[in-house]
């Protein structure tokens, strides 16, 4: 008896233990294993992602400006090929067999199992074709996806672009997958997370030959894809137009911003392109015409990337500083005798009353005034120990006034421009070897000093405003309803106080009414402007003009740079005269001044 317990008990460890043994295998393969859970599901299961519609975009009057619109792609589940017939879809696609080969074996590299897109945006022809005779080839399926639609063929820069997601795009953000699209530039990439929406999910049951036989568990475990919000752009799309109207045949850029709010009105970068050319079966053709075109560089964006040397519109600039600083006031003289002598060089000027005060020297422009002023305020050792530290005082002013540093808004890839820290002039010169005539131009926008377009027109609107600005941004608003709570509402101040504006915007008014912005001058609209004239060896000028109005209620700041357009009075002023106009009064009256600037080109060579 005793024995046959004991060889009981045996035989019952021998069953545990291979019961036990298969457990523990079982739980391997269906949990520390998914892979073989995986590959029998996707036997019998198709996961199909639900890409949501894109958000739309519409301008700050509710003008629609981007849509969307079906397209089809042809995807490929290469675990599910059976006995293909190669060449009768190559015939269909359009394509050779070493092509056929080439993207399978890609879909391969990335799963067998998985969907992964065979040939992206079908024509109508070759959707309606391949539709008829998809059974025929078991493994792939269509699939629809959204793509943009524009109902404009200006504001490109500002709109952006979208294109398919790269290895990079797929490593730093798990949302896309191959085939996926996503913002490239303008709005479509500052709020891209915004306009994507959230991924849906379909589980379909698959036959052994990858036929669909249905919902799995008619759609119970199925979720819904969530649209992209739409978005209120600040841009005026007429005045947008409008814009690009009168910059055709020239090079540069107009940015008009609401001073009341920093609400980007119109951002036009010249020579531009149609947004529609990035979309559809020639978007990449397109781009690479565009990209390689190096002598008008349609894809730069002028207005935030590029820098150009602010000229006499910086005096503005030192004309706040210098009386902040306590270098002058509003009764200050300076003299001038065609220019300002230092050494044995001199810097001209042109023929205007002298001396001036801080308005006069606004309205007249004069390089002698803010020559004087610079030298003033850095060899100033009742308020500074060397010209070093009233530098560094200088440039800390500047600064804060938008100059120097990027925005962090929602402009994408926009850049700082230049206003070299002392330390940069103590490489260049040696410690304390260096004085304020060693960099004189700076005091009239030449030499080092770099700005950006839309920095300019910030200008324009801290001026406006009496001493603040908001940070220019592209977005009025999200779904119509939600109101931007992302610092675009806080003023920021520049540390310029109010007291020193009037002289400086009278200087401006009284600019356009008898100095040098006479043409930036609307009919029965109070203008204050400031012209530039920015030198660029060895071609010709750039033309700049900073302006608003109206001077009293400034409803819109802007900034015009045309290159090598020589004067700013030349082609800059004329154009914001019109811009003004338009936006303020709806029309323009002035047709014979309007034809000839939209006529007007510059030749560049």
């Amino acid at each position: 008896m005793k024995t046959y317990d004991k060889r009981k008990w045996w035989i019952w460890t021998v069953f545990g233990l291979v019961a036990l043994i298969y457990l523990v295998r079982l739980f391997s393969l269906q949990v520390l294993e998914p892979q073989w859970t995986d590959k029998a599901a996707a036997n019998a299961l198709r996961y199909i992602a639900e890409i949501p519609p894109r958000g739309l975009i519409f301008d700050r009057n509710g003008i629609k400006l981007v849509d969307n619109e079906i397209s089809y792609d042809l995807m490929v589940v290469p675990r599910n090929i059976r006995s293909l017939d190669t060449s009768e879809l190559c015939n269909i696609l359009g394509i050779d067999t070493a092509e056929f080969n080439n993207r399978l074996q890609k879909a391969k590299r990335y799963s067998t199992y998985a969907p992964s897109l065979f040939a992206k945006r079908l024509s109508p022809q070759t959707y309606s074709f391949l539709t008829e005779r998809l059974y025929r080839f078991s493994g792939f399926y269509i699939y629809p996806r959204t793509v943009r639609k524009y109902y404009t063929d200006a504001a490109a820069h500002s709109l952006g672009y979208i294109a398919e997601v790269n290895h990079t795009d797929m490593e730093k953000d798990d949302y896309y997958t191959a085939g996926d699209y996503t913002g490239r530039s303008g709005i479509e990439k500052s709020y891209e997370t915004v306009l994507r929406g959230e991924k849906g999910q379909r589980i379909i049951l698959v036959d052994n030959l990858g036929r669909e036989q249905g919902r799995y568990f008619d759609g119970l475990y199925d979720k819904s894809a969530v649209p992209g919000k739409n978005l209120w752009a600040s841009i005026d799309k007429n005045l947008q137009e409008y814009g690009e109207q009168l910059m055709q045949g020239k090079r540069g850029s107009i940015v008009a911003i609401e001073p009341a709010t920093g609400e980007i009105l119109c951002l036009v970068t010249s020579p531009s392109y149609a947004p529609s050319l990035l979309v559809g079966s020639e978007r990449s053709r397109n781009y690479m015409s565009l990209h390689h075109d190096s002598v008008n560089k349609p894809l730069l964006n002028r207005a935030l990337i590029a820098m150009y040397p602010p000229g006499s519109t910086f005096k503005l600039v030192n004309a706040l500083i210098f009386q902040q600083a306590g270098i002058v006031n509003e009764h200050t003289l300076y003299g001038c005798q065609m220019g300002f002598a230092y050494g044995n060089r001199k810097l001209g000027c042109h023929n205007h009353p002298s001396p001036l005060n801080v308005t006069a020297s606004v309205q007249h422009s004069c390089n002698a005034w803010y020559c004087r002023g610079l030298v003033a305020m850095l060899e100033n050792r009742k308020h500074y120990k060397s010209t070093r530290e009233a530098y560094a005082d200088w440039h800390k002013r500047v600064l804060k006034l938008g100059f120097g540093q990027k925005f962090n808004s929602d402009l994408p890839y926009e850049i700082a421009g230049i206003i070299p820290a002392a330390d940069y002039y103590d490489k260049a010169y040696g410690v304390n070897r260096w004085r304020a005539t060693s960099i004189i131009s700076i005091a009239i926008g030449q030499g080092e000093i770099c700005a950006t377009p839309v920095q300019l027109a910030n200008l324009a609107a801290i001026i406006a405003n009496r001493g603040y600005y908001y940070s220019p941004h592209l977005i009025h608003s999200i779904t119509h309803k939600d109101s931007l709570n992302n610092g675009f509402t806080l003023r920021k101040y520049v540390d310029i106080d109010e007291v020193y504006f009037p002289q400086v915007i009278e200087g401006m008014e009284r600019a356009v009414i008898a100095g040098t912005a006479r043409r930036a001058s609307v009919p029965g609209i109070r203008v204050a402007a400031k012209t530039g004239t920015a030198e660029n060896p060895p071609r010709k000028d750039h033309s700049l003009l900073v302006c608003f109005a109206p001077v009293d209620n400034p409803r819109i700041a802007i900034s015009i740079i045309v290159e090598n357009g020589g004067f700013g009075a030349t082609w800059a002023a004329p154009i914001a005269s019109l811009i003004m106009e338009r936006y303020l009064n709806d029309s323009v009256v002035r047709k014979d001044l309007e034809l000839q600037i939209m006529n007007g080109k510059i030749t560049y060579w």
